[in-house]
This record gives C-alpha cells, sequence and structure tokens, in this order.
C-alpha cells in the first residue's frame, strides 16, 4: 500500500473517531434524560402483564424493548474502549474458528473456504471487541448470501500486519453507499441499526488498524481488517471490582448481595452469547443469567449432587431445542472467569493472610465442579441427542419397510428408492417378524420404485425369498424392470419355484382377490 494511501486512510480512521467521540457525548445525555424513564416505563408494563391479559401491553412491551437495545447498542459503541477489559495476546486464527462453529448451523447451503497463513502470529488488543467485531462481519456475510455461496476468510501476515479478509459473494452494497458503512443507524438490512458495523469499524481503529471495503452489488462485498502487530500490552489478570460486603458474609452472602454486579462483569466476559440471550429465552426459555448464579451458588457452596443434577437437565433442554453447543462451552467459561475474579475480591475485602495450600485446593475443587458441570451437560446433551437420531433411525427403517395388509392373510410390501445389503438385511428382519406376527399367508414384494440391483444384492435377495418360503408364505414379485429381470434370470431366480411373478401390483391384488 502506497504511503499517501495510508495517510489517507488515517485521516479518515480520525474522522470516524471524532464522529463516534461525538456520538458518545450525545449518548450521554441520552442515557440520563432517556434511559431511565424507559427503564421505569418498561417495569411499569411487566406488572401491567402479571395482572391483565392484553396484546396491545405485550405490543408496547416489545417495542419498548428494542428502544433500549438500540439505546443500550448506541451507548456501547459510543465508548467502547471500557475500563473492565484488559488487553492481551490474541491469536485470531483461533478466534476466528471459534466464531465460525457458532454458526455452523447456518452454512448447510454455504460453502466456506478458509485459508489461514502465519497462524503462529498474535496480535495485542481487547480479546471480546475482536471477538464482537469479527462475529458481526461474519454473521453480515453470511446473511447476505441469498440461497447458496460462498464465504472465504483469509488470515495472513504482510508488513508487521495482520490482514484479514472476509468475502462473500452475497447481493452487495450499492457504491453510493460504502462511504457510510460504520455510520450509527446506517444500515443496508431492512431490519438493523446499524450498530453492529459501527462497533467493527471503531474496535478496529482503536488498536491501530485500517479496515477497506470493495463491493459490488449482486457480486459480493469483501472486508480487508490490517491490524499492527505491535500493538502496546497491558498485564492482563483479575480485577478489583466495586462491590457490596460485609464482615458477617459467607461466599453465598457476597454474591447475592452482588447479584446484579456479576450479571453485568458476566455479560462483559460472554461477549458474543450476550447477543443471544433473547433469542435462547424465547426458543428454550432457558433463563442464562438465572441458571449462571445457580451454577455458581452450587459449585461455592460445593453441592456436587445438586450442580450434576443440574447440569443433566440443561443438557436436555439444550438439545431438545437444538441449541447450538458453541454458546454453551463460552457461556460456562464466561461463567468461571466471572467467578474467580469474585472469589479474588472475596479475598481481598476479607483480607484474610494467603495460604498458598488452601488457595491451590480452592482453585481444583472449583475448577473440577465447573469441569463436571459441563462433562454431566454434555453426556446429557449427547444422550439425548443419541436417544432422538435412534428413534428416528427407527421410524426410517419402519417406513422403509411398509407392510401393508390387504387382509388377514395377504400383505404388500411397496419397495421404493435405492436398496443395499443393509437394507434388505433390515427388510428381512422386519418381513419375517411380521409374518410370524400376523401368520402371513401370501407376501406381494412390489419393485416397481426399485431402478435397479447389482448381482451381490440378488444373492442377499434370493436369501430373502428363501426365508419367506421356509416360514411357509408364498411370495409374489411384482413391477420388476427389464434391468432386474436380466440379472434376477443370470442368478437363477426364474427358475426358483419359491416366488410368483406378475407385472404390475394391480394384477397381482386382482389374481389374489378372484382366488379369493
Amino acid at each position: 500500500m502506497k504511503s499517501e494511501d495510508i495517510d489517507h486512510l488515517d485521516a479518515e480512521n480520525q474522522t470516524h473517531l471524532s464522529q463516534l467521540a461525538s456520538v458518545g457525548q450525545m449518548a450521554a445525555g441520552i442515557a440520563h434524560e432517556v434511559k431511565n424513564p424507559l427503564t421505569a416505563v418498561k417495569g411499569f408494563l411487566q406488572l401491567l402483564q402479571q395482572e391483565v391479559s392484553n396484546q396491545y401491553i405485550d405490543i408496547a412491551y416489545s417495542e419498548l424493548e428494542n428502544a433500549l437495545t438500540t439505546l443500550n447498542n448506541l451507548l456501547q459503541v459510543s465508548k467502547p474502549d471500557t475500563d473492565y477489559e484488559d488487553t492481551q495476546k490474541i491469536n485470531l486464527t483461533v478466534e476466528l474458528e471459534s466464531i465460525l462453529n457458532l454458526f455452523q448451523d447456518k452454512l448447510y447451503n454455504i460453502t466456506l473456504i478458509t485459508d489461514f497463513q502465519n497462524t503462529d502470529v498474535t496480535i495485542i488488543g481487547k480479546k471480546n471487541q475482536f471477538k464482537k467485531a469479527f462475529f458481526n462481519l461474519i454473521k453480515n456475510a453470511i446473511e447476505s448470501i441469498e440461497n447458496e455461496g460462498t464465504l472465504t476468510i483469509t488470515h495472513k501476515l504482510a508488513d508487521d500486519e495482520v490482514v484479514v479478509m472476509i468475502r462473500d459473494t452475497g447481493i452487495g452494497i450499492p457504491e453510493d453507499r460504502l462511504s457510510l458503512l460504520g455510520t450509527p443507524f446506517f444500515t443496508t438490512k431492512e431490519e438493523g441499526t446499524g450498530m453492529g458495523l459501527t462497533q467493527v469499524f471503531s474496535s478496529i481503529y482503536q488498536h491501530g488498524g485500517k479496515i477497506t471495503v470493495d463491493s459490488k452489488e449482486k457480486s459480493g462485498t469483501m472486508f480487508t481488517i490490517r491490524i499492527p502487530v505491535n500493538y502496546q500490552i497491558k498485564e492482563r489478570g483479575v480485577r478489583k471490582l466495586d462491590l457490596k460486603y460485609s464482615e458477617d458474609y459467607t461466599i453465598k452472602d457476597f454474591f447475592l448481595a452482588n447479584k446484579e454486579t456479576f450479571e453485568e462483569r458476566l455479560l462483559d466476559e460472554a461477549i458474543n452469547v450476550k447477543d443471544k440471550i433473547d433469542e435462547i429465552h424465547r426458543i428454550g426459555n432457558i433463563n442464562l443469567l438465572h441458571n449462571a448464579q445457580k451454577v455458581v451458588l452450587f459449585v461455592v457452596e460445593e453441592k456436587e449432587h445438586e450442580l450434576i443434577s443440574f447440569a443433566k437437565q440443561e443438557g436436555v433442554v439444550w438439545a431438545k431445542y437444538s441449541l447450538t453447543l458453541a454458546f454453551k462451552l463460552e457461556w460456562v467459561q464466561a461463567i468461571r472467569r466471572t467467578l474467580w475474579d469474585f472469589l479474588y475480591n472475596f479475598d481481598i475485602l476479607t483480607e484474610a493472610e494467603v495460604d498458598r495450600v488452601k488457595f491451590y485446593s480452592l482453585e481444583k475443587q472449583i475448577n473440577e465442579l465447573v469441569d463436571q458441570f459441563f462433562a454431566y451437560f454434555f453426556i446429557s446433551y449427547s444422550r439425548y441427542k443419541d436417544d432422538l437420531l435412534e428413534a428416528e433411525r427407527k421410524k426410517v427403517e419402519k417406513l422403509s419397510v411398509p407392510i401393508i395388509p390387504i387382509n388377514s392373510e395377504v400383505c404388500i410390501v411397496p419397495l421404493i428408492g435405492s436398496l443395499d445389503k443393509q437394507r434388505v438385511l433390515t427388510i428381512q428382519d422386519k418381513v419375517l417378524h411380521e409374518i410370524e406376527q400376523m401368520h402371513i399367508q401370501t407376501l406381494v414384494i412390489d419393485l416397481s420404485g426399485v431402478a435397479q440391483m447389482d448381482q451381490g444384492l440378488i444373492k442377499h435377495f434370493i436369501t430373502l425369498i428363501e426365508c419367506i418360503s421356509m416360514m411357509g408364505t408364498k411370495t409374489i414379485l411384482t413391477g420388476l424392470r427389464a434391468e432386474i429381470v436380466k440379472t434376477l434370470i443370470s442368478s437363477g431366480i426364474g427358475y426358483n419355484s419359491n416366488a410368483e411373478f406378475k407385472g404390475t401390483l394391480q394384477q397381482a391384488l386382482k389374481n389374489i382377490v378372484t382366488k379369493a
């Protein structure tokens, strides 16, 4: 990149940051003048919802929630350089892989291409800001692709900068709107506030980075992010917090007294889950913040049995509603980090002398309990999914071998689709079982829906007919295609007295009815 181009980009960055600073001043006034009364109105609406069922109250509450969300997003964007998060070393390839895991359910019709070079290179910065920025960029890219398309993500090192390129084959952005990207409340979506891209631009600029956007309507968009690797690092660790404390507090009392602060810190840690809380509550009726409090109290009170039981319940619910497992993993890790922050502050406030043996024992105990929670959650989640898959397999198996009774002695087995060895063996087990249970005298196997069978499969099919004959049941084969007939003849089944042949299913049924 030419020096004049870099100077131009730096000037644009400074202009954008100045705009965000102006937004910050405006947002501070909004917070005081608007947010507090809106929150009060929200509380009254919640009370009305409990007393009266009225669709207009629900609509008002929903719209108010949207207004508060927009306001909170504005406040967050206006002052993104928050004090609570320290800078640290970040491997962007690891974070990009982690974020992509969150979108696995969205990538079925999208071809994902990743070209990650120089994967050992790290940058210095605020991890949660970067995670949210790239989450927003990848989310926008996926949402821009209608039906099928390609998402390409590249990571490389160039001129002491980490370069990340996110390219999609989506609907693209009109040329006259490119210069407005990153401006608060500007969006190309029908539903959106534009805050996502505003956060992206703000976070990248604060880390000395640069963003360029290339887009063409109906051809796709590419965001190129350049981040210097020599950003200044600060020491990262537990944080001293302003928390309520009394000398007679137990650890449980301490957590309960600082419940709201705990939730705020937890949301700061779980940056990608934060925006999914309402959606998860709506889909599975799961209150993540309330459940996190339960987990923490079970851990600090050493209630291992209750913790395991709760983990199993959570696993079933998440599996039942097919919630993304990656979100749960990030949430549990955020709970762990927030828990340690609070234990650190509790120790400071109690002014107790540090006992290394006691500390390491506590560290082992707490981490083992958190690990147990996720382990039992995952086992429960997997078991429910396995049971669900097994039920679906049996359902498919039953549908793949439909046995239709015509009367007390005659049944039809219409076979459709491709046949393989496993399916023929499944048919054999099902047919023999039903012959025994229903005392079937004549079994009509209709093959009009089967395109072909190879030589090896024919041998298994001959065995099936011989087994049916040994059960005392007559087999009638109908609907055979020319290719299957040739294979049957070459296998000798044409001379097998165990089977009778009819051109069509209708002919076989007519003949059976006539004989009856």
